[in-house]
């Protein structure tokens, strides 16, 4: 007996018969063809079949079977759409992090058989294969877009997964052709080696070769981590620690020194925990929550590795003080309330910590230039704990700030004498002197950026005086010094030669001196501007400047951007995905951020 066919949504049945022995045969052609609950295979045949169908048999198809073979038609005729709905299915997985399995799931091939039923759903290799070579592809346009740029700053972080296995991730970060920051992850993958600065090194020098950036990177963004520091000594690079990870160091510590507090957060620690695990606790808040007017909101837990989610934790504790008092009295529980004077407690020192929130928020930014606040935010909660510390009544919140305004001075001081930091700040049209907390200082950054502004100038005439001399005789030089310069030439070449070279330095370093002050007199443009923006429309009244603004201003402020990434990586290495090797984890998670 001749096994019956549920009738499906595909109009490729139109063109295929069922046979026993789970085949079907061809009516074009009457090729049989096995058959595994799919249609697939019958659309990639009658696709490859359509061009040997004489034209007469096709007017003799098209009018038997109208509309079902007209619809095929649109599949046979454009197979772009296929390949158009591929990329666009690569593109889902690697900027949602689906994984690969997600082809074989029966409510997504449901789901896409009413969107396009003769849309041929990839298999997982297939797919796979896919997401590699769109990686090729987009990682050379990645490279094109890295070369081209004048200067470079990279951040490096490490992560471990679920499965124990490291990760060393590294991104770049520029200013482009258009004047505008962008952000590229250079390479996330597997580091089976012991994770020495030896090992760090050798890993970075592979691939700032393999990318072209040898001689490009200015600065190299990390961690405090040991073999971080050391690392970047082996490589002879410009370092800095990230400030967000040494604002949360020292908010830490902060508030681990100051009596009285640390046992305030173990109490609300212990209280959010209490809330977040009993379902009859969280319903009983909701229920006090809504009899009081207050919005529903979950206590937050804190993570004991970040600093504001501790913050976030109590802010939210005293926001709902009074719903969780009332649901507290209700529930049989041994934990402690916190009384009205840890709320008034907890009050004050929010009120202290809420500016180094908003600067760890500000300086974690990755779409706008963040190296170039570092150093006035560090002004700015200088000033601001001098200000908190003489309004404050509550002995611990006092004392907070003590120990916040030491520590601060003991570990990011010197941000305000580093180069790149210096010349980043100077360089903000928002800032300029004004963000330093040190006038003398300030002034030392401006001598460090005329003498870097005049090597560009000298670099810039010794490469028109190459270019040129060719058609430069001894007797031009000679005129040229004798125009320039008080002191007779003796008419050796090397004298000659020695003389000029000293013009061009005075000149440089006078018409440096110009570019600067006329720079620095101009007006500071709102905080809330694109420094870039500047950049952009004054690149031809400070051609030099603009220069060392395309180099000191690419440098980020912290290492988050590379902590995203993992972010990131745990979505993907999960257990549902525990077969993906590291080398598919780093394809795709190099499609999601480039």
């Amino acid at each position: 007996m001749e096994p019956v066919r549920k009738r499906g949504r595909s109009e490729v049945w139109e063109h295929f018969e069922l046979l026993p022995s789970n085949k079907v045969k061809c009516l074009v052609c009457s090729q049989q063809l096995a058959y595994n609950n799919n249609t697939s295979s019958m659309l990639r045949h009658f696709r490859a079949k359509r061009e040997n169908i004489p034209c007469q048999s096709r007017t003799t198809l098209s009018s038997t079977q109208g509309i079902a073979y007209s619809f095929l038609l649109v599949y046979i005729f454009y197979p772009s759409s296929q390949q158009m709905l591929d990329s666009a299915l690569v593109n889902m997985i690697v900027k949602d992090l689906q994984p690969f399995t997600i082809v074989d799931d029966a409510g997504f091939r449901e789901f896409v058989g009413i969107l396009d039923p003769t849309y041929v759903i990839p298999s997982r290799k297939a797919l796979k294969s896919m997401v590699e070579a769109k990686y090729t592809e987009t990682k050379e346009k990645a490279k094109e877009e890295v070369q081209k740029a004048t200067a470079v700053s990279l951040t490096s972080d490490m992560w471990t997964s679920i499965h124990m296995d490291a990760y060393l991730a590294i991104t770049c970060h520029l200013i482009n052709e258009k004047d505008e920051l962008s952000t590229f992850l250079l390479g996330v993958g597997k580091f089976p080696k012991s994770h020495s600065a030896e090992n760090l090194a050798e890993v970075k020098t592979a691939l700032m070769a393999e990318w072209g950036i040898q001689k490009k990177v200015r600065c190299l963004v990390t961690d405090a981590a040991p073999n971080m520091v050391a690392c970047a000594g082996l490589l002879k690079m410009l370092h800095t620690i990230c400030i967000a990870h040494a604002l949360n160091l020292i908010v830490k510590k902060a508030i681990d020194q100051t009596p009285g507090l640390e046992h305030i957060r173990s109490k609300a620690r212990k209280i959010a925990g209490y809330f977040r695990s009993s379902t009859t606790a969280k319903e009983r808040l909701f229920q006090m929550q809504g009899q009081m007017g207050r919005p529903t909101l979950k206590l937050i837990q804190e993570v004991e590795t970040r600093w504001n989610s501790t913050f976030a934790m109590l802010q939210r504790m005293y926001q709902q003080r009074e719903p969780v008092g009332a649901a507290l009295v209700t529930l049989k529980t041994d934990l402690t309330p916190l009384t009205s004077e840890e709320y008034h407690t907890i009050n004050e020192c929010l009120g202290v910590l809420s500016t180094f929130n908003e600067a760890t928020t500000e300086l974690s930014e990755e779409r706008r230039v963040s190296g170039s606040k570092v150093i006035p935010l560090i002004r700015m909660l200088r000033h601001a704990l001098n200000t908190k510390q003489s309004q404050a009544q509550d002995e611990k919140s006092i004392q907070l700030c003590s120990n916040l305004f030491r520590l601060l001075n003991d570990r990011v001081s010197s941000y305000e004498t580093m180069s790149i930091m210096t010349l980043a700040t100077l360089l903000d049209p928002r800032y300029k002197t004004v963000g330093f907390c040190s006038q003398s200082n300030a002034q030392a950054a401006v001598k460090r950026l005329t003498g870097e502004c005049a090597t560009v100038i000298r670099t810039q005439e010794q490469q028109n005086t190459t270019s040129t001399s060719s058609a430069t005789s001894q007797p031009q030089l000679e005129a040229t010094v004798a125009s320039s310069s008080t002191t007779p030439s003796t008419g050796t070449p090397y004298e000659t030669l020695f003389l000029l070279i000293t013009v061009m330095k005075i000149n440089a370093t006078a018409d440096a001196t110009v570019e600067v002050q006329r720079y620095l007199s101009d007006p500071i443009i709102p905080r809330t501007e694109d420094p870039l923006r500047f950049w952009a429309s004054q690149k031809n009244v400070y051609p030099h400047l603009y220069h060392l603004a395309l180099e000191f201003l690419c440098t980020p402020a912290s290492s988050v951007p590379c902590e995203r990434i993992f972010s990131k990586a745990g979505e993907v290495v999960t257990k549902k995905r525990n077969q993906l090797n590291p080398s598919t984890v780093e394809k795709i998670l190099f499609l999601n951020k480039n």
